[in-house]
């Protein structure tokens, strides 16, 4: 199975009543264990959360901090990018040459480098005053 299969697959569980917007997310790790989300909404909006959020939560949760590839698929038209916050949560988990792929269900893809996603992100490095 590949991270796309894996993505599209669990995408259908996604929980997605007020907008009918399904997103699924699958990580890679170093190691090669993939981790996956979906978008979970809540009537008390923002308080859902992102696929993306969900795949990192479950990676955590599973003991492994760190991610190599990223694959991101909706029902759009184009691919879909990550919000804003799941751009810094990326880049917090992301291994170096880390990779997401944002993806259609018909199949169009787009790829890019963390920095290429999040440029300028806010790391670790600015908060050490040393």
């Amino acid at each position: 199975m590949t991270l796309r299969d894996d993505a599209k697959r669990v995408r259908e569980n996604a929980y997605a009543p007020y907008s009918n917007f399904k997103v699924g997310a699958a990580l890679e790790t170093p190691s090669g264990n993939v981790f996956v989300g979906v978008n979970v909404e809540n009537v008390a909006y923002p308080e859902g959360t992102c696929a993306e959020a969900g795949a990192i939560a479950a990676m955590i949760a599973a003991g492994e901090t760190k991610f190599s590839k990223a694959y991101v698929i909706a029902d759009a038209p184009s691919p879909v990018p990550p919000c804003g916050g799941c751009r810094q949560k990326l880049a917090e988990f992301a291994a170096d040459g880390a990779t997401v792929t944002m993806a259609t269900l018909e199949g169009t893809e787009k790829t890019v480098t963390i920095p290429e996603l999040l440029p300028g992100a806010f790391d670790q490095g600015h908060m050490d005053r040393t």
